[in-house]
């Protein structure tokens, strides 16, 4: 559930309230009981900084998933050194064309 914040635009009380999405808002000030109570835009209790957290944590780089090793094999098996350097990377894809 939501935290609203309220506001009375007669006597200046503030309060905040913890509220269901459904609930109708408050309009009468609890400490002066004028009809002037109001709910203020507020800041989210969370901001997202940074060079982008989303294409850095979440978003898909376009390799497969690797394969998780399964509950019967003891270690997984290391790839030889010699193979190692013998192929050769993947050329850039090309841009689509619009």
């Amino acid at each position: 559930m939501p935290i609203y914040a309220y506001l009375c635009s007669q006597c200046g009380f503030r309060k905040d309230v913890l509220q269901k999405l459904s609930d109708a808002p408050l309009t009468q000030c609890p400490h002066c009981g004028a009809q002037a109570f109001a709910k203020q835009l507020s800041a989210p209790s969370f901001q997202l900084k940074g060079t982008g957290w989303y294409a850095t944590d979440f978003k898909n780089s376009g390799k497969p998933p690797s394969p998780a090793p399964s509950s019967g094999d003891a270690a997984p098996a290391a790839a030889p050194a010699a193979d190692a350097g013998s192929s050769s990377p993947a050329a850039p894809a090309a841009p689509a064309a619009a």
